[in-house]
């Protein structure tokens, strides 16, 4: 059996239903032990667990912190997290152990820059370590 490629535990994102772009109040929660980055808050009631062999020293490797602006982190995001779901439900195409759980994005939260910024870099890290293509990803 293939070595356990990717967990993306667990990704929870609690919303209203208001249609307008919601801000969150506090800064995430960030924790890097080892090779697990955990990414939370407690007032929008989410959590990001990124745990993957090899991430931490990629994502010191690429581009810092302020290099992209959040809308271009959230516009690859949306699109990303729309493609990755799909492949999760067309579990018959896509390989199940890299395609686990769904993630809940919503394009209408403010996430902040951090979030956006680590799961932007962890889709390229995805696609690159994985050989996977994501629409408006490059080579």
């Amino acid at each position: 059996m293939k070595k356990f490629l990717i967990v993306l535990a667990v990704i929870a994102l609690f919303a209203s239903c208001d249609s307008s772009k919601k801000t969150v109040g506090t800064s995430p929660n960030i924790e890097d032990a080892n090779d697990t980055i955990r990414i939370a808050n407690e007032e929008l009631e989410y959590e990001i667990l990124i745990i993957e062999p090899g991430f931490n020293s990629w994502l010191a490797s690429q581009q810092p912190r302020g290099f992209y602006g959040q809308t271009y982190l959230e516009s690859r995001n949306v699109m990303w997290v729309q493609e990755y779901n799909m492949r999760v439900r067309n579990f018959q195409q896509f390989d199940t152990n890299l395609y686990q759980q769904e993630i809940n994005y919503e394009y209408n939260v403010d996430y902040g820059y951090e979030v956006n910024y680590l799961l932007f870099n962890y889709f390229v890290y995805f696609q690159r370590t994985y050989k996977q293509k994501f629409p408006g990803s490059r080579g």
